[in-house]
């Protein structure tokens, strides 16, 4: 899979488009503001997209999912849990299959009750459930520290410790990471009681 990180907007947001290279389908992961960029790497690279997914429901990574599906005629997909208008929904294990590639996808609520990371060929795509350096915020609508903690600790730190880490907002020292380097580096998941945790994202 080749990824194009684009950033968009004016809160630092990362699009996605993620290709199988083999058959130059594609996926479009959280489209937002700055579309014309998104366009111009899909027709540049002649790709042939085949879904709009939104790691969670933020206006932020969802803004500009009806444009662009009306102007390069795929479905929407988000999780089963979020509210907004989509095409298909996925639940915890499902998998998204684009030519000869797939994403498996896990729920990891706790930014938003919607948010799912995307997992597959060495690459997590973790929307704003872990950044680099830091996490997503939980005092939004549907914001959880306790869910974000057992997502955090008992599902994204136990995933392979090499895959690639691509965030949904540029707001760490480098654009991507790795599960290895943040369970080193970054203080959000270091080990530590629910209850600290907690009491640290101010609850």
């Amino acid at each position: 899979m080749k990824v194009y990180q684009i950033s968009v907007g004016p809160m630092q947001n990362f699009s996605y488009i993620v290709e199988d290279e083999s058959t130059q389908e594609c996926i479009v992961i959280d489209p937002s503001w700055d579309l014309d960029k998104i366009i111009q790497i899909i027709e540049e690279q002649n790709l042939n997209p085949k879904y709009i997914v939104n790691t969670h429901w933020h206006d932020d990574h969802t803004r500009g999912n009806e444009e662009l599906a009306a102007e390069i005629s795929v479905k929407i997909v988000q999780h089963e849990a979020s509210t907004l208008q989509n095409d298909m929904t996925v639940k915890d294990g499902d998998s998204i299959k684009f030519g000869c590639s797939e994403l498996l996808v896990y729920h990891t609520p706790g930014h938003s009750k919607d948010s799912i990371c995307l997992v597959g060929d060495g690459k997590i795509f973790s929307g704003d459930t872990l950044f680099v350096g830091n996490c997503g915020r939980v005092d939004l609508p549907g914001g959880s520290p306790k869910e974000l903690y057992h997502s955090l600790f008992d599902v994204v730190a136990k995933l392979d410790e090499t895959l690639v880490m691509y965030p949904g907002h540029d707001y760490g020292s480098n654009p991507t990471s790795t599960i290895s380097n943040e369970k080193n580096t970054n203080p959000v998941i270091q080990p530590i009681s629910e209850e600290e945790f907690v009491m640290r994202m101010g609850g």
